[in-house]
């Protein structure tokens, strides 16, 4: 199982792992502002998210700009750099559907060029990004090799997914993980 272990990049030397966490909830009080705060419930998230990864070494912490993910992030640790190509997919809800204003590609690429510059900062460590939903699904989809759009996937939040890379190799560890979430 040894070389089996290796093709998915677990337990390899120089691996990076890359942490990426969805912010927590802002709509459990339903306010309708353009860059919303954390809700009370984001807020117990974020520590639960925050009490999770404090037994393991993290060597960076980058976020969005939008506040709920920088506040997130805030819970993890006191040192975080803010990255704009961590932003949500640009999108509207024209008579409910989401529509992308921002195609697929362009979300993978700022995505792809964040976690590159992350990696090169910090090569064979673990490092976690707070995003959002649909830029977190839309980078997934390509480290899968899916046509964007087509994982079916809620990205619930604070949920955690790990992508390990070597080189150019990059391989989903986890997906969506809200373990810490659980009752205890």
């Amino acid at each position: 199982m040894h070389s089996l272990r290796e093709a998915y990049l677990i337990g390899v030397d120089g691996v990076t792992e890359i942490w990426l966490v969805r912010h927590a909830d802002v709509y459990d009080e339903l306010v309708d502002v353009a860059d919303p705060p954390l809700s009370p419930l984001g807020r117990q998230q974020a520590e639960r998210l925050a009490q999770r990864l404090k037994a393991l070494e993290i060597h960076a912490v980058y976020a969005s700009p939008h506040r709920r993910a920088l506040q997130t992030a805030a819970a993890i640790s006191d040192r975080v750099t803010t990255d704009p190509r961590l932003a949500e997919a640009r999108a509207s809800y024209p008579a409910g559907k989401l529509e992308l204003q921002e195609t697929a590609d362009a979300v993978i690429q700022r995505m792809q060029d964040a976690i590159d510059a992350a990696l090169a900062a910090h090569p064979g460590r673990r490092i976690v990004m707070v995003t959002h939903g649909i830029a977190i699904l839309t980078y997934l989809c390509d480290v899968l090799r899916l046509t964007p759009g087509t994982l079916r996937l809620f990205p619930d939040f604070t949920s955690i997914s790990v992508v390990r890379v070597k080189g150019d190799r990059r391989m989903a560890g986890s997906l969506c993980d809200t373990a810490h979430l659980e009752p205890a």
